[in-house]
């Protein structure tokens, strides 16, 4: 992920799966929106649910959660 790609600020969980064959799982995932995170996006899309085995009920609120928050820890 570059700063090129952001573009309007915008990233789709869709693209994000799409683009990264390698993510095989929802902890993977969550890696990966964090770093479309620190690379410059400043909205996550949710456009379909993963399909992973790990995948939890509120997936939407965990990818928000490490999207906005990133890998900062609670204190």
């Amino acid at each position: 992920m570059t700063d090129e790609n952001v573009g309007d600020g915008l990233v789709k969980v869709s693209e994000l799966i799409i683009e990264h064959p390698e993510v095989r799982s929802f902890e993977d995932l969550k890696r990966l929106v964090v770093a479309a995170a620190n690379s410059g996006y400043r909205f996550l899309q949710f456009d379909v649910k993963p399909e992973f085995v790990d995948t939890p009920r509120n997936w939407d609120l965990a990818l928000e959660a490490v999207f906005y928050h990133g890998d900062r820890k609670p204190s």
